[in-house]
């Protein structure tokens, strides 16, 4: 009998189990609503903040300084306080929501003190980022946004080339692959490519979640493959290998440097419309600066940005869905392991759902549906027999 792409789909989709996607549907559906409760919870803050005046008293406390602390300090401690107004809904959206759905085991405290890490980078390097930008907009007068865009980009990709060394490092430990068939299988693959065997590490990323991932950050000599010890752990050798050919096709097409493209371009569109909405969305607020140019609307501004980026949310996610099944298809041609990579990817069918609708696929979904990918990957085994067969039971 000839080998049916579709049958076998269906067989790796059913073989989750009626209870396994219902529950995959409800907290893909939650992660969904999310987005619009998160605007809210952003609206809300935003409200507290002008009310209370909270920029106009910092930049009032700081009239003897120079502009560019007096910015500085303006928008760290806006970030400083908006954090912490959001406190609770950071806890439930994070953490709570994820042990509701049993996708980690991270125990509060933990996650509490990486919030805190994560709320210090976010003050000094969004007082800093926003310095930059009250700066352009002083200097380049009306055509700031596009000024602006060109420095969002020099940022992203500075973070990029810092973030493996100087970010990462604090919520994870990275450390080489231990000795074994899985290294040596994973050294080869990426001799093949001229990746360095040093850009290639194991995370602990069951600190944080249960789910099955693995990543490429970085840029340049900066750039490395990580892998979540719960891929590891939960994968075949054959997976191992299946999911390494995808990360390494992220690696060698690029696709960072597209996303830094696509995003900065976003950036300037969004500090464009931010430009001409501003003064509307000030006196929505009850902001007495209806000026862009002045540090003290800051909360108006970055809530303006926060809700033009709900509306680029379908436009990311295209981005990404692209960029994922370009890295399916390399790990396809790479490894010929069709079965491998389907069996991996119905292990992040627990945490996004595998059977969408189209429309919903669209809008939310940062990568193309499991069902999809699965039959992609069917399509190839047909059309191009596995060099081996992978055996489920050989766990490394």
């Amino acid at each position: 009998m000839a080998f049916n792409p579709e049958a076998a789909t269906k067989a790796y989709i059913d073989g989750l189990g009626a209870d396994a996607l219902a529950k995959a549907a409800a907290y893909t559906m939650d992660g969904h609503w999310m987005i619009l409760w998160g605007l809210l919870v952003s609206a809300l803050a935003t409200i507290i903040i002008v009310k209370l005046g909270l920029t106009d008293r910092i930049w009032a406390r700081m009239e003897q300084r120079g502009w560019a602390l007096r910015t500085f300090a303006t928008a760290a401690g806006l970030f400083l306080v908006s954090a912490i107004i959001t406190l609770p809904w950071s806890i439930w959206a994070e953490w709570g929501h994820e042990r509701l759905y049993d996708r980690t085991q991270q125990p509060l405290g933990d996650f509490l003190m990486q919030d805190a890490i994560g709320i210090a980078i976010s003050v000094i390097g969004g007082g800093l980022f926003f310095l930059g930008i009250y700066a352009l907009i002083r200097k380049t007068g009306k055509r700031w946004w596009l000024w602006s865009g060109g420095f969002s980009a020099a940022v992203l990709s500075a973070v990029l080339l810092l973030s493996p060394t100087l970010i990462e490092p604090l919520f994870n430990n990275y450390e080489p692959i231990p000795a074994g068939p899985v290294r040596d299988a994973v050294l080869e693959m990426a001799s093949q490519v001229d990746i360095p065997e040093d850009r290639i590490f194991i995370y602990d990323g069951s600190r944080q979640s249960n789910n099955f991932t693995a990543n490429v950050s970085g840029v340049g000599s900066a750039a490395r493959i990580a892998i979540s010890d719960v891929a590891l752990k939960q994968a075949s050798l054959d997976e191992v290998r299946a999911v390494t050919g995808h990360e390494i096709g992220h690696y060698v097409l690029g696709h960072v440097w597209r996303s830094v493209l696509v995003l900065s371009v976003l950036a300037m569109l969004f500090f464009f419309l931010a430009d001409r909405l501003f003064a509307r969305f000030a006196k929505l607020f009850g902001s007495q600066t209806t000026d862009i140019a002045d540090p003290r609307g800051l909360p108006v501004f970055l809530f303006v940005l926060s809700f033009l980026g709900v509306f680029a949310v379908p436009v990311a996610n295209t981005l990404t869905r692209i960029s994922e099944s370009e890295a399916d298809a390399y790990s396809l041609q790479m490894v010929n392991l069709p079965d491998a990579l389907a069996g991996a990817l119905v292990k992040t069918a627990e945490y996004r759902y595998p059977r969408p609708h189209p429309v919903q696929e669209a809008l939310f979904y940062s990568h193309p549906s499991v069902e999809r990918r699965v039959r992609r990957a069917m399509e190839w085994k047909a059309a191009n027999p596995p060099a081996a067969t992978p055996d489920p039971s050989s766990n490394p």
